[in-house]
This record gives C-alpha cells, structure tokens and sequence, in this order.
C-alpha cells in the first residue's frame, strides 16, 4: 500500500483524498484550516494534518515517508512544493493552471531525474484532462494538424445573475484565467493573445447557446510542443453568453490589478476587492456541468471527443473532472505503469487511452466523432 499525501482539503482536495483510498491507497489529507481537515478525516479514512503550506520545515516534515504528493493548493505554492517532494524523494501531481509558476517548476527537471522523481504540473480539466485527450487526437492524425481546439467550461446547471456563473472554486484561480496572457499556435507560430477576447458562439444541446472566449492556461505546453507541427492551436472557456465581456470590462477598468492604490484614507489593490466581492456575492454549491469538446483537423479529417459530466450528488463535476484524472495518473505512477521521470506536464506524462481507461470508474467518459 502506497502512502500519499494530499495537500488542501477544499472540495478538489476531498475528492482526490477520496479516490485515492479507493484505489487503495493509504492517504493523509493536510490543510492549514483544522476544522476542514476534521471534517475531511470525518467522511473518509484519512490522517489528519494540519500543515501551513508556506511552512518550508513543515511541509518537508508532512510529506516525509510519503510516496506521492498531491498538491490542492492555490498555484502559486507550486514551485516550493515540488522542490520540498523532490527533497523528499516523492512523485509530485498539482492542478498547475499558472504557466509562470509551471515554467519554474519544468526549470527542477534536472533534480527530479536524478532523484527517480516524477513531478507533473496542469493535472487537473483545462490544464489537464482535455490536454491529454487533444494529444490523443493529434497522434491519431499521425501527430501534425492544421488545427487543435480545446473548449471547456464550468457551468452552474441553472444561471443565476448576469453572470450566469457561480464559484465553483477559488476566485484566485478565475481571475488568474481571466487576467494573464493566452498561449496559442498561430500559422505554425507559437504566441500570445489577450484574455478575455476571441469571442465565439458555440451550440451545445441542453445547454447552449453558449459563448467560448481565449483564457490562460489551458493549452499548458501543448504551444511550445507543437509549433512545428500543428498550424493553429488555441483553447477556449465555455460560459453562458455575457459572462465575458462582463469580465472584460472589469479587466480594462484595472479591476484586475495587483499594485495597491491609496483610495481615501486605505491602501489597497483593485484586484483584493474583486475577490472579495467575487466570493462574497457569487453563488456556490449548486448542481454543476462540466462541457468539454475537443477537436482535431488534418485537411479533410477531423476528430472530435466530447464530455460532458455532472455533479453525482458527492462531488460537483468540476471536482470530479478536476481531481479524478490527477488521481488516476498518481495511481499509474504507484503502480509502477507510468514510467515518466523529470518534470512534465500531463499531456506530456500519460497517453490519451491510457488515462481515460482508468476514468470509466469514476464515469468520466468521452464521446468520439469524425
């Protein structure tokens, strides 16, 4: 029985936690909050830590006798943990999403294959899972494309407010989406383009009309791998229509800005007051669909692979699809079927029928159509 440690206890860290006990694993659950690790040692068989992730010392402490790190926490800790897994000689999975703080990490590859170590960044939905299915595609057309395209969303199962949203996980994390550069493929080239732009209508049956707009993150490494062989390559976020340019308009009147501003008699910067007027406000922990479509065209071919998942009334689907693929790939690695050593991405790490494979467990299907 391999011991895994699973860092952040919130709603993907619990259903992680969860997937790994069953598939028998042995499983401590940490977090900095000790009522929501209680909680979390209460509805599952887990050991109870509570670890102050910015704690060097101790974060080394918890996972020390570990095999495997899951790392729950917001993003930005990313770097620091996969160094303190690799110290301590353990594989190490996050939901990565942030491509300064992966670019960072992929700079430890060195240290992690002399170490035996496997450190895999963007193992969550988008970066993630659709990242994996998109490289499927591609080998399947002999691995150049005149096209790639990812779209994916999150989406309350009934819209609520003018943004038809509701917070599904931490604002941190959907502002950054919203806020950084966009890595696409653009005739052959890999570049940037600004988010929050790019707007298109997309059909979805039951749940459209929608609207797709560019995001940063979700084409993970699939740019910088691909630039010679693929002409276009570019991925979308899926929401009801004038959610984005809600968004946008808040980007451009500086909403988004992390420099504090003197405003009256308090310092403080723009994008604090949105997160907290984001997490107070919006709506959560309503029935939640999970869209994901995937396409692939070589002149006259294309292939398409379409999910779409819903809340199983334990885990919403965003949960599910964010940290059942993680969960899956930790497995292979324990099991000794997935031998990536160094640090990748998980496109780069685990093969498209491979990991899907390992999700009909779980439910978490896709439909092909050429």
């Amino acid at each position: 029985m391999s011991r895994v440690i699973v860092l952040g206890a919130g709603i993907v860290g619990t259903a992680a936690a969860w997937d790994l006990i069953r598939r028998g694993h042995d499983v401590t659950a940490a977090d900095a909050d000790a009522s929501r690790v209680a909680a979390t040692a209460a509805d599952l068989d887990v050991h109870p830590v509570v670890l102050d992730v910015t704690d060097v010392a101790a974060v080394q402490g918890a996972v020390a006798g570990h095999d495997l790190v899951v790392s729950a926490v917001p993003y930005v800790h990313g770097y620091d943990l996969a160094t303190a897994a690799i110290e301590d000689g353990a594989h190490y999975l996050d939901f990565g999403g942030n491509p300064a703080v992966v670019a960072r990490q992929l700079q430890l590859d060195a240290e992690a294959v002399a170490g035996d170590i496997a450190v895999i960044p963007d193992c969550g939905l988008a970066p993630g899972l659709a990242n994996v299915v998109a490289e499927g595609l591609l080998t399947e057309l002999g691995g150049t494309a005149d096209s790639v395209q990812l779209r994916v969303g999150a989406l309350p199962q009934q819209p609520v407010g003018a943004l038809g949203y509701q917070l599904a996980f931490s604002p941190h994390g959907l502002i950054n989406e919203y806020a950084e550069p966009c890595e696409v493929i653009e005739d052959g080239i890999r570049t940037t383009v600004e988010p929050l732009t790019r707007f298109e209508a997309l059909e979805w049956t039951g749940w459209g009309p929608l609207e797709a707009f560019s995001t940063a993150g979700g084409t993970s490494t699939m740019a910088s791998s691909h630039q010679n062989a693929v002409t276009s390559l570019e991925y979308k976020t899926l929401r009801y229509p004038g959610h984005g340019r809600i968004f946008r308009a808040m980007y451009e009147l500086g909403l988004f800005d992390e420099e504090p501003r003197r405003i009256g008699g308090t310092t403080l910067a723009p994008r604090d007051t949105l997160l907290a007027a984001l997490s107070s406000h919006l709506p959560s922990g309503e029935p939640d669909v999970v869209l994901v479509r995937v396409w692939a065209t070589r002149g006259d071919e294309t292939i398409t692979a379409q999910c779409e998942d819903l809340h199983d009334g334990q885990f919403s689907a965003l949960a599910r699809t964010t940290a059942f693929p993680a969960t899956a790939l930790a497995d292979l690695l324990l099991r000794g079927e997935c031998a990536t050593r160094g640090v990748v991405t998980m496109n780069q790490a685990v093969a498209s029928s491979h990991l899907l494979a390992e999700l009909d467990a779980v439910a978490i299907a896709f439909e092909r159509a050429h």
